[in-house]
């Protein structure tokens, strides 16, 4: 069936989506697939100083979504067999003298302790900054065309304590990412474009999925993604930062997909259409700490008590949602636009306006109501 564009099919999605942009998105597209039927829907604008709405499918850098997609090939990897699930990581890349200790699972699982290499925020609300990531303000802005070798980022981090003994606890590291893609293209012999195309893209037709290496353009069409900081005057300046050299952040958020390619992933995914029942069950069941499990976070529904896979991700001034049901048979993905800052200062939108898409399509739409209250969120 295909999707339709109409915006009076669901009104409560587009309200919703409508209140983001309210709350600071520049723009929004957003896919469904549930009980009611597909649709999509958008909102916002294409780039600030235009009138053009987001294309309802078109590219966007997905940030963290990435982590799900190598997490996939990885365990792809498992189930052919050349990959042990819990062998220790060191055995496929010895160069790199990691802690014995540290497994392929953990790496999946960000419990190996790692150093962040774009920085590690404490609990005692400290931070220790990595590369010049887009917490650095200009410093970021500045450097955003140049070159990172994915082993380049897995040293700098290596070089820093680590936050806790492997398997111990859990903290999202970018790092570890960067390690699977390592690993992958260790065991095979091969890029991690090309593993990806033939254990991940290929068999589901992902067209528009791409892993951009250092390439800085965004393939028509698409909306535009921003970045602010602030000079030593005081000013503010807003930039365009659509193009960029995503290596920087390499395995840990640099692909490009689009909503319709996100959910045929996921919902493939989930359907069991990638990995053996088994896998998929170790992919799926979560750190007590996070409801992480193996490049998914496992969600909770309130108030019904059902559950979501999900991934999102953020990645200047652009973010993409990606949640499936468990078995894959209702499924929300969106692409987002908005202002970056050093200061996350969309944080609370964003979180406020996942939370209420999710209740719209997987919980209670009178609950989603109680939260969409977006245009107080600011951004």
């Amino acid at each position: 069936m295909p999707f339709t564009t109409s915006e009076n099919d669901r009104p409560g999605l587009q309200r919703i989506i409508d209140g983001m942009i309210d709350a600071g998105f520049t723009g929004v597209a957003v896919r469904v697939q549930d009980d009611s039927g597909p649709w999509v829907g958008s909102a916002g604008l294409r780039e600030l100083d235009g009138t053009a709405k987001p294309p309802t499918d078109g590219h966007i850098r997905i940030g963290s979504n990435t982590k799900t997609f190598a997490a996939t090939a990885a365990l792809r990897l498992v189930a052919e067999g050349t990959i042990e699930l819990d062998a220790p990581a060191s055995d496929y890349l010895p160069r790199l003298g990691l802690d014995h200790r540290i497994t392929v699972r953990m790496l999946l699982q960000h419990t190996s302790g790692i150093f962040n290499f774009t920085g590690e925020y404490y609990e005692d609300g400290t931070f220790t900054p990595g590369i010049a990531a887009t917490t650095a303000g200009r410093e970021w802005v500045d450097n955003r065309f140049r070159t990172y070798q994915p082993e380049e980022l897995v040293r700098l981090a290596l070089a820093k304590p680590a936050r806790f003994e492997p398997g111990t606890d859990w903290s999202y590291s970018n790092t570890n990412y960067v390690l699977v893609r390592l690993l992958i293209e260790s065991v095979t012999g091969s890029s991690l474009l090309n593993e990806m195309e033939r254990l991940v893209l290929a068999p589901l037709g992902l067209r528009d999925t791409s892993l951009p290496e250092t390439e800085t353009c965004l393939a028509e069409p698409h909306a535009h993604g921003y970045y602010r900081y602030e000079e030593a005057t005081g000013e503010e300046v807003t930039v365009d930062v659509t193009r960029q050299n995503p290596s920087w952040i390499s395995t840990g958020g640099d692909m490009i997909s689009t909503t319709h390619d996100l959910h045929t992933f996921i919902s493939a995914l989930t359907g069991g259409k990638l990995l053996p029942a088994p896998l998929l069950a170790e992919m799926f069941r979560p750190h007590p700490k996070a409801g992480y499990g193996l490049g998914v976070f496992v969600q909770d529904v309130a108030p019904e008590g059902g559950k979501v896979i999900t991934h999102n991700g953020g990645m200047a001034g652009h973010a993409a949602l990606m949640y499936s049901a468990p078995d894959g048979s209702r499924t929300l993905t969106a692409a987002l636009n908005y202002v970056d800052d050093a200061t996350m200062s969309m944080a609370q939108a964003f979180q406020q306006a996942t939370q209420a898409l999710v209740q719209e399509v997987f919980g209670d739409s009178e609950a989603a109501v109680a939260v969409t209250n977006l245009s107080s969120a600011g951004g």
